[in-house]
């Protein structure tokens, strides 16, 4: 046998005694970590836990290990959103397929999981807006996918939105530059998985009797054209506005996690006519923002939320010492006595279920009900033990990795 990995070694060498050697069907359960609610995969799938971290292993053909090994690899360097892959195990005995081996994507959740948790607000129109933009993302980065669905991404939450994720990689292919007719073509086929999967849920009772599947599936490619033209049209406009015009156009494609690379600005008789070569941000602006404030590593939503509320911390330092107070000395002092009070003061039976930043969030959205409900501003402390009490709960405990590892019939070596 032999193995490819990606650093760091150390990661990997955690693997080695695993019984590779052993198709993924026959592994003994006390090897195995039990994930539920996960997508539907047509290869065996089997998840690993070792310190500290869960992987997954797929059995597939060597050619496929290779392909979707070497993909997903340019993927994360090019900071497109998608699984990280670790390695792959190849020349088995017996001529057994090979295996590739991922790391699980924390905090995150299958399709099947967002809409059969009595938790979950989210739509099947925002389900479906966080895959286009997905796909708008791979193909500004000249990826076909050719098997876009809901099964082969993973969605996490990201304040009061989602982020969605490529898991398989397998039938991708990467070019310098995706031609109309292949990203239609990527279009439709996305088109008729998302109509299956949908009915499937249908079928299974999870979908409201209100959503019908062919018409959330026909409206995907429509909704696709619309983010593709927004992101990449020419438009043209007034010379006297040309200035608050490209800013205002720059700003809105980093708030939908886009990047500008060369911008071109040509003035014509009609006008000037502004050309942005949009490319994918990762990370954000505001997650940028936040990392290089307080050191937190969190989802770009999370971080313009977590920013706003630095902000305003700000503001009442400053009426309160009546005097100017450094941006940093703020984000230092919100970070102690703000942020690690609410994330210290999650029990243990409840911790993991969501990540910090998004308790944190919810925390803030809490505090916003209850001040509304009772017509003054509660205070974070009441809001947090209110939320800790009546909301973290309703998350299950099988919805997140460190979760399921801190559970009792959870395997780890």
């Amino acid at each position: 046998m032999r193995f490819l990995f990606r650093p760091p070694a150390t990661e990997a060498a955690a693997l080695l005694h695993l019984p590779w050697d052993s198709p993924l069907s026959e592994w003994d359960p006390s090897v195995l970590l039990d994930v539920p609610q996960r997508g539907i995969s047509r290869h065996v799938v089997r998840f690993v836990a070792t310190e500290g971290r869960v992987y997954a292993l797929k059995e597939i053909t060597e050619s496929l290990a290779r392909r979707e090994y070497r993909l997903l690899g340019e993927f994360e360097s090019d900071g497109l959103p998608s699984v990280s892959v670790l390695g792959i195990c190849v020349d088995r005995p017996d001529d057994q397929e090979a295996i590739l081996v991922t790391r699980y994507l924390e905090y995150s959740m299958s399709y099947r999981h967002l809409f059969s948790s009595p938790r979950s607000q989210h739509s099947t129109s925002q389900l479906l807006d966080t895959l286009v933009v997905l796909l708008v993302r791979l193909h500004l980065s000249g990826v076909f996918w050719g098997d876009c669905s809901l099964s082969n991404t993973l969605f996490r939450p990201d304040a009061d939105g989602l982020t969605a994720y490529l898991v398989d990689a397998e039938t991708a292919e990467r070019h310098p530059q995706l031609s109309r007719g292949m990203r239609q073509h990527d279009v439709e086929l996305a088109r008729e998985r998302v109509g299956a999967e949908l009915l499937d849920l249908q079928f299974g009772g999870l979908l409201s009797p209100e959503i019908s599947p062919v018409d959330v599936a026909d409206a995907l490619p429509e909704r696709y054209a619309a983010l593709w033209d927004a992101v990449t049209r020419e438009e043209v406009f007034r010379l006297d506005e040309q200035r608050y015009r490209v800013a205002e156009r720059l700003q809105w494609l980093n708030e939908l996690g886009f990047d500008a690379g060369e911008v071109e600005l040509v003035h014509t008789p009609e006008g000037a006519r502004l050309r942005v070569d949009t490319r994918v941000a990762e990370p954000g602006q505001n997650r940028r923002e936040l990392l290089r404030l307080t050191g937190l590593e969190v989802q770009e939503n999370q971080a313009r939320r977590l920013l706003n509320d630095v902000r305003s911390h700000r503001a009442w330092l400053e009426q309160k010492e009546g005097r100017p107070v450094p941006e940093a000395v703020a984000a230092h002092r919100w970070l102690a006595d703000v942020y690690v009070p609410v994330v210290e003061a999650i029990p243990p039976h409840l911790a993991g279920r969501l990540a910090p930043a998004q308790v944190f969030h919810e925390v803030l959205e809490h505090r916003w009900f209850l001040s509304e409900q009772a017509g003054r501003d509660v205070g974070t402390t009441a809001a947090l033990a209110s939320y800790l009490d009546h909301e973290l709960p309703k998350t299950p405990a099988d919805q997140t990795t460190p979760s399921v590892l801190a559970s009792p019939g959870g395997a780890s070596s």
